[in-house]
């Protein structure tokens, strides 16, 4: 093969990701536009899923971090005090005190904050939901737990599995990760009831903070809906059409797809 051609098509591979990147990114851009009007709101935007970013086109996974925090902050900050934010989360979670950072900005906006949930939002996704006036959920949606994990494990755990001996059984590690479990565990009560209680009394919002800082279930526990509401919190369901749409706009990456399906034949439609 002629060395030119070559270089050609390894350029064309090399760029589609970006060009892909690119051409998404200009359609996401006229979505959220379409929901703001509609809405009469400013939208944010928070989705996590595996993307190709880079020039090789290699996954990248994201978590919430401290940059989420920081531009989520700078947008809350630039919109009108008297303008509704609509707020898409779809995420596994991530750092805590970036969590709840932007939990507190959300808190502190004088208007409005929806929160919309169209698949899932755990851990620190939940921690920032919690400080919204209404979270909409659709009918399979997820919130869960906020319990911190230490090292991998749950906080919680840790310190059952200290209690559960003698304390001369323990093993220092042990003994220090239960500690830091202790000391994480009643941080993020802490901040959970922190930004609750501006819509909660405050004997429901300690429950509440418990029961999912507490290490009742597991850390991927699926907190539908209803149990959601009967928990206390302001949960809608049922989901607007143009956020599920939008969500369409957020590809995951190119590989052999483990689930495919085709769009259902109009009858009226004939091919000739």
């Amino acid at each position: 093969m002629d060395t030119g051609i070559f270089f050609l098509l390894f350029l064309v591979f090399a760029l589609q990701p970006l060009v892909t990147g690119q051409i998404f990114a200009a359609r996401r851009a006229q979505a959220i536009r379409r929901i703001e009007r509609k809405r009469a709101t400013r939208v944010i935007t928070m989705i996590h899923r595996q993307e190709k970013r880079s020039l090789f086109g290699m996954s990248v996974a994201r978590h919430i971090d401290l940059e989420d925090a920081q531009t989520i902050i700078a947008a809350i900050k630039e919109t009108p005090r008297d303008m509704p934010i609509d707020l898409i989360l779809h995420t596994p979670g991530g750092l805590v005190i970036a969590a709840l950072q932007i939990a507190r900005a959300i808190e502190a906006h004088p208007a409005k904050v929806t929160v919309h949930v169209p698949i899932y939002a755990m851990s620190g996704g939940t921690l920032i939901a919690l400080a919204a006036d209404e979270i909409v959920l659709g009918e399979f949606s997820m919130l869960g737990p906020i319990d911190p994990q230490i090292v991998g494990v749950p906080g919680a755990s840790i310190v059952k599995a200290r209690d559960s001996k003698p304390i001369e059984a323990v093993s220092d590690v042990t003994l220090v990760l239960a500690d830091v479990s202790e000391k994480a565990i009643a941080q993020v009560k802490r901040g959970a009831i922190e930004i609750l209680t501006p819509r909660l009394d405050l004997a429901v919002a300690e429950a509440l903070a418990e029961k999912l800082a507490g290490g009742y279930w597991t850390h991927d526990y699926a907190l539908m809906a209803s149990e959601a509401q009967s928990l206390g919190l302001p949960v809608t369901v049922g989901m607007p059409l143009e956020v599920l749409e939008l969500m369409k706009l957020y590809p995951q990456p190119v590989k052999r797809a483990g689930v495919e399906y085709l769009p259902i034949e109009n009858p009226a439609r004939k091919i000739l």
